[in-house]
């Protein structure tokens, strides 16, 4: 019986689709189009915008707190209304800053430009695939991102100003339009992003589980997938099961707002008047919210985490650490990733034996964790290591990873949280483990990739330059605010001026306004080299980093269809570096063990006599065809 993945060669096995390109239209090929590597590029841009706009929100907040005396007038032609007319910030606006930054880095650059650019890219390259499973699906998933993300840039331009209440929008502030300018028509616009980028991310998991499930290549067994793989699979999964639970907690809030329920709300007076909502909670809020926002936090990481993987093993020229215990591991972190969702309400009067029940699991997914950063170092360690600028970020990623991660522990244990909740020092914990480690992911894979998305190199020097601007930035930004959090500085503040408790830290909170402002100028760098290369970087060679992996057995820049003959088959695994006995120190996943015989181990010889029957099998059906 033919696989899924034979039947997918027989129907797209001929090269007529690459004649198909030259006869689409513009729009067809380049706005419309179906083809995942177009879509992910899309997703890629329109992430980096984001990413742009989101880091100048949090420059401009960063201002207000590290300078909160300075004259800001400077910012009116931007900000019009919400700069007084003796140049401060407007209170409230200051919260809206800080609620848009944080929603369009998680979801709109970490979720959709990290999940959208390389799940899209990659799934199908790596696996041996034409395309996605369905290229009309993957098309709509962007464009539903792209009209979310329309509709969350103009409530940055309405009058009554954006949505407001930090980025996880807690009611009853968002739940009651009246409560403050920024829950009003802001906050609508921002629930109606949202529910279209929910579709977005639905679109999209699916697509990509589907892809993996059953379009592999012949030869492509789970144990041969690439850790990327893996960890773009397992990340769809998650966001299948969660985010259709965001989806509910934005439904009930909407309800909330414009149709008199009371899910969320119950005996609150507004200017001295009780308002008519009784029986509802908050905190049911709270749970649905963080039953999606703590899986999150693996939504942004694993895709990283698997990019990481890729690219430490390859430039250090050495098969990556313990495999299966990856593979394992990054399971384990799926699974737990459900189970600890109230670590976040330890405050919220949350029954204290239950609170020792979320601890305990929260502990626990320090251990799969703790097992990916091993694997890291365990490959870096007496590797023939190539600094790539890609290279350097992934590594910069196991940095902060751990660094980050040692502070989750902390906040993870009940007792300790209470003391930290809602201080600099949990901004501090998430930046580091969910912001940086995935950021530092995006920005590896785009060095490692862009020569086969764009059939070009970046410049290395620029992106060393940006590397240590990055890394450094990061640390002088996030470390210090460690210790301000333990100090007591609340988070969410518009200044600390009037409290003479924090007078001691003016200096320090300078400091890390100044390092965040740097840190935001030195990421145009990156920006230059990007845009400048697509069009003018020196042409890429077929294979310049030297991998084994499906994607660079490729044209150069592979056309819809990414194979123009067959779709090459697999005999190995990802990760043949440095082999002994070898005449390379790379053997690509195509390559039969029977050309290998120098370095074979015992087990790998068995393999050749199943090469021969796979080979025959081929014959057979292609006789059968002709």
């Amino acid at each position: 019986m033919a696989t899924a993945a034979e039947a997918h060669i027989d129907v797209h096995g001929h090269d007529d689709h690459h004649d198909h390109d030259h006869e689409q239209s513009f729009i067809s090929k380049y706005i419309f189009s179906t083809d995942h590597k177009t879509i992910a590029k899309q997703f890629l841009i329109t992430g980096i915008i984001w990413a742009v706009i989101g880091a100048a929100l949090s420059a401009i907040f960063r201002l207000q707190l590290g300078f909160p005396e300075a004259d800001l007038g400077w910012l009116r032609p931007l900000l019009g209304k919400w700069i007084s007319p003796e140049g401060t910030l407007d209170p409230e606006f200051y919260l809206a800053l800080v609620t848009m930054h944080g929603t369009i880095m998680v979801f709109f650059v970490l979720t959709a430009g990290l999940s959208g650019t390389f799940s899209n890219y990659l799934i199908p390259l790596q696996i041996g695939a034409r395309d996605m499973a369905s290229g009309f699906m993957n098309m709509l998933s962007y464009w539903f991102f792209f009209v979310s993300s329309v509709i969350m840039l103009i409530s940055l331009f309405i009058e009554t100003g954006p949505a407001s209440g930090g980025w996880v929008v807690y009611p009853p502030l968002s739940a009651l339009p009246e409560a403050m300018s920024g829950s009003g028509l802001g906050m609508t616009l921002w629930l109606v992003a949202m529910v279209f980028f929910i579709a977005s991310s639905l679109l999209g998991g699916i697509n990509y589980v589907s892809t993996v499930i059953n379009l592999r290549t012949k030869g492509m067994t789970f144990s041969r997938l690439p850790l990327t793989i893996w960890a773009f699979f397992l990340t769809a999964v998650i966001g299948i099961l969660s985010f259709p639970v965001l989806f509910a907690a934005a439904l009930l809030l909407v309800f909330d707002r414009s149709f008199g329920t009371s899910f969320y709300l119950s005996e609150i007076y507004i200017n001295g008047e009780a308002l008519p909502n009784v029986g509802g909670s908050p905190i049911l809020y709270q749970h649905l919210f963080w039953f999606l926002g703590h899986p999150e936090v693996y939504i942004v990481l694993l895709p990283a985490l698997g990019i990481t993987s890729e690219i430490i093993a390859t430039n250090s020229r050495k098969p990556i650490f313990g495999y299966k215990a990856m593979i394992i591991s990054m399971m384990g972190i799926t699974f737990l990733s459900f189970i600890v969702w109230a670590h976040h309400m330890f405050v919220s009067g949350l029954n204290p034996f239950l609170g020792s029940i979320f601890m305990f699991l929260t502990l626990i997914i320090a251990v799969p964790s703790a097992v990916k950063v091993f694997n890291y170092l365990t490959t870096l360690w007496k590797g023939n290591i190539v600094f790539t600028p890609a290279m350097l970020f992934s590594i910069g990623l196991v940095s902060v990873f751990i660094s980050g991660g040692i502070t989750g522990i902390f906040l993870g244990n009940s007792a300790i949280d209470i003391q930290l909740h809602d201080t600099y020092f949990v901004v501090a914990h998430f930046h580091l483990v969910m912001g940086a480690a995935s950021s530092f992911g995006l920005l590896a894979g785009v060095y490692h990739w862009f020569p086969k998305m764009f059939g070009r190199m970046m410049d290395a020097r620029l992106g060393y330059i940006h590397f240590w601007l990055t890394f450094i930035g990061i640390y002088s930004v996030f470390f210090p605010m460690h210790y301000i959090g333990i100090a007591g500085f609340p988070r969410r503040y518009y200044s600390f001026t009037n409290f003479d408790a924090f007078s001691g830290f003016t200096d320090l909170n300078m400091f890390i306004s100044i390092a965040a402002i740097a840190t935001f100028i030195g990421q145009f760098i990156f920006l230059f080299n990007f845009f400048y290369s697509i069009f003018r970087g020196r042409k890429a060679p077929a294979n310049p980093w030297k991998s084994t992996t499906l994607e660079w057995t490729t044209p150069r820049v592979p056309g819809h269809g990414n194979w123009p003959g067959e779709i090459p088959k697999v005999y190995r695994w990802a990760y043949d570096y440095s082999k002994p006995g070898a005449e390379d120190d790379f053997i690509p996943q195509t390559v039969p063990f029977s050309q290998t015989m120098e370095s074979n181990l015992p087990h790998e010889n068995d393999m050749i006599a199943l090469e021969k029957e796979m080979d025959a099998e081929e014959i057979v059906v292609h006789e059968a065809k002709h």
